[in-house]
């Protein structure tokens, strides 16, 4: 099977068309203005994956007021994914019950997007997608990579936390500390000249603190 390389980040989404539980999709241009995580899983019907389609399905609404879509995709049938999405509204999990899972779920059968994307590692399988996020911002630009063992499921709170993060550096040309989460302060850009490095230290804005010269704060609360 021929492999391609994955995109990186900071790279054009690939585009491709195809057919998903809520019709043809052409991606990323239909989704246009808004931000885009395109997850994958393995197949059909796997107990963590299941999990996760709860999660999302449950969080949908969260991520639709973030200007947010969700795309799954997985190589498994058109019929496959319809079976697996209606069994899933008769599950109850951790507080989750009768989820519709609205989003498309890509069909994928000849893996070809997979492979645009490097979903598929030949050191897992050869036949499955690998359990991969990749978040596009409105441009169509990849912003974020994440990949999962198979054993472990995704997190939710930090999908949506770097979604956040995301949009808060590039709204207001900042960037995130480990661990922000909205409403922490933020690191302004670092200093372009040794001026400009100079006087941020000995500026007295009540608005913005240095732990150093490199390492400027500003203040959110």
């Amino acid at each position: 099977m021929e492999q391609t390389n994955m995109p990186c980040i900071g790279d054009p989404a690939p585009a491709f068309r195809a057919n998903t539980t809520q019709g043809e999709i052409n991606f990323p241009q239909d989704y246009k203005g808004k931000w885009v995580i395109l997850f994958s899983h393995p197949a059909d019907f796997t107990p963590v994956c299941t999990t996760e389609f709860m999660t999302f399905a449950y969080m949908m609404d969260e991520f639709k007021a973030l200007n947010t879509e969700l795309v799954g995709l997985s190589v498994d049938s058109i019929y496959s994914h319809i079976a697996w999405l209606r069994k899933i509204q008769e599950l109850e999990w951790n507080g989750k019950n009768h989820l519709e899972v609205k989003f498309p779920l890509i069909e994928d059968i000849k893996m070809e997007i997979a492979n645009k994307y490097g979903m598929i590692q030949p050191n897992q399988s050869t036949t499955q997608a690998v359990r991969a996020v990749f978040i596009i911002d409105p441009k169509g630009i990849i912003r974020t990579i994440l990949y999962y063992p198979i054993s472990t499921g995704r997190n939710f709170d930090e999908i949506k936390r770097i979604i956040l993060a995301l949009q808060k550096a590039d709204r207001d040309a900042v960037a995130t500390p480990a661990d922000w989460r909205p409403g922490d302060d933020v690191i302004v850009p670092t200093a372009g000249s040794c001026g400009v490095a100079k006087a941020r230290v000995e500026a007295n804005d009540p608005n913005m603190y240095c732990l150093d010269w490199f390492l400027c704060f500003k203040k959110e609360k």
